[in-house]
């Protein structure tokens, strides 16, 4: 199937987020031996933003991965730094985000794109690993939002990428379900909270996606590989990123506590 150039992240850059300042949270890439595979959702993120015209942090917890993804920002022809940080940390958040809004000379838009999943139904997941991954999932983006709030401009926006995961039961790990069901609740009130200064706040959940962490989805999420795609095909990384900058944008100046689902239709055909 050939795909659409913005499918394909070959698009030329329109300026829709020129002059804007974005952070990006989990801008690497998980490492794949895959010589196929595409980019992560939050590296192509962090490059679409940068080809639209906005200055990039790019905060990874893995150094290699943020510098990395700031490089390829770079060469798209605008600045980026990197970013390296833990984000269950609380004193890690704030300082990336203070360090963000001094590289960039201000912060409009935030990014927060990690996480991950892990254990096998209620039986194998410890309560350890549900710490863990609401803490990745759910915490990290409210310690990201509470700490960017006071320094964020107005009229700036929050985007936080969850998983279809919190829409339909199928990946057989409770914890990476029910944190992604929470996101809907956090963006809700960040959104409530960020609207007197016209700061916006929105959700956007994508289907499977072609990525280093989605081919492992691919190994081991029973029926996955079976999936029949409405559209013909799995979601690339830039159909995401699309999205995300959609919801950055001008373009979405009066859309605030809002879910976009990127999924080729799956979860109401599927």
């Amino acid at each position: 199937m050939t795909l659409a150039p913005e499918s394909a992240g070959t698009a030329a850059g329109r300026g829709r987020l020129t002059g804007r300042r974005i952070i990006v949270v989990g801008a690497g890439s998980r490492p794949s031996p895959d010589p196929e595979v595409t980019l992560g959702n939050g590296r192509a993120i962090a490059v679409l933003c940068a080809r639209e015209g906005a200055r990039v942090a790019c905060v990874d917890v893995n150094e290699v991965a943020a510098r990395f993804t700031a490089d390829l920002c770079t060469q798209e022809g605008n600045a980026a730094v990197a970013i390296v940080a833990d984000v269950r940390d609380d004193a890690a958040c704030v300082r990336l985000v203070e360090q963000a809004h001094e590289d960039l000379r201000g912060v409009d838009g935030v990014v927060a794109n990690v996480g991950y999943g892990e254990g096998r139904g209620l039986e194998g997941t410890t309560p350890e690993l549900w710490d863990d991954i609401f803490a990745v999932n759910v915490r990290s983006h409210f310690l990201v939002a509470r700490a960017a709030m006071p320094l964020l401009d107005e009229d700036g926006a929050f985007v936080f990428i969850g998983s279809a995961a919190g829409l339909k039961a199928g990946t057989r790990f409770p914890a990476y379900d029910s944190s992604k069901a929470a996101l809907f609740g956090l963006t809700r009130h960040v959104a409530l909270e960020g609207a007197t200064r016209r700061i916006r706040a929105n959700y956007v959940i994508p289907g499977p996606v072609d990525t280093p962490l989605g081919r492992v989805g691919d190994a081991t999420v029973t029926g996955r590989t079976k999936i029949r795609w409405p559209l013909g095909r799995q979601a690339s990384a830039w159909d995401v990123a699309y999205a995300t900058v959609f919801m950055l944008s001008a373009e979405s100046a009066y859309i605030t506590a809002q879910s976009l689902v990127v999924d080729g239709g799956i979860t109401q055909f599927g």
